[in-house]
């Protein structure tokens, strides 16, 4: 079985591939070929190199992942604004939920009779039929312990009153009813 001998030649080209160049001569003849920084000699006189070779299809490729990562950008930020606003949302609703089984349970207990009759008992001091009631008074004469205090509003000095609207209207009437005197120049 013989095998094939490829010249060195064929081995760079093929569908697709470019022959191989000298790096040196194509450094020389295409600068836009490649994006070189600074070389220098070190101590030793051997040639360092410094920096990153850039390729024009790998300056391409960089140049697209920016652009595609600066226009999902705005998308991304977009999104995660909405699923704070969703999880604020949710939140939103546990709450208010535990709230109404609160307030349901509360209105589940005032159908209990017995219920109704303590409640009436500690918020309103009354007593069933036959039983004796009484209540503690404290050495300012003011009743101790449960039970509804009913305030008086607030009410304004003697003489004066807050306006309704019919007292608006009966000055507005008053206002428009009263002559008007005319006064002559000479």
């Amino acid at each position: 079985m013989a095998r094939a001998t490829r010249s060195p030649r064929s081995a760079s080209t093929g569908p697709g591939r470019t022959p191989r160049r000298n790096r040196a001569a194509g450094r020389a003849s295409s600068p836009a070929s490649a994006v070189e920084v600074e070389e220098a000699t070190g101590p030793d006189g051997t040639r360092q190199r410094w920096g990153l070779r850039l390729t024009r299809r790998a300056l391409v490729m960089v140049i697209v992942v920016l652009a595609l990562a600066i226009s999902f950008g705005g998308s991304l930020r977009i999104y995660l604004s909405q699923q704070h606003d969703l999880a604020v949302a949710e939140q939103e609703i546990r709450e208010r939920s535990a709230e109404i089984a609160d307030i349901q349970s509360e209105l589940a207990r005032w159908d209990d009779p017995d219920y109704v009759k303590a409640q009436a008992r500690d918020r309103l001091g009354w007593v069933m039929p036959g039983e004796t009631g009484y209540r503690v008074v404290g050495p300012d004469g003011k009743p101790l312990g449960g039970g509804v205090v009913i305030t008086s509003e607030q009410r304004l000095p003697a003489g004066e009153h807050d306006p309704v609207w019919w007292d608006r209207l009966w000055g507005s009437v008053q206002t428009a009813d009263a002559p008007t005197r005319k006064v002559t120049v000479p």
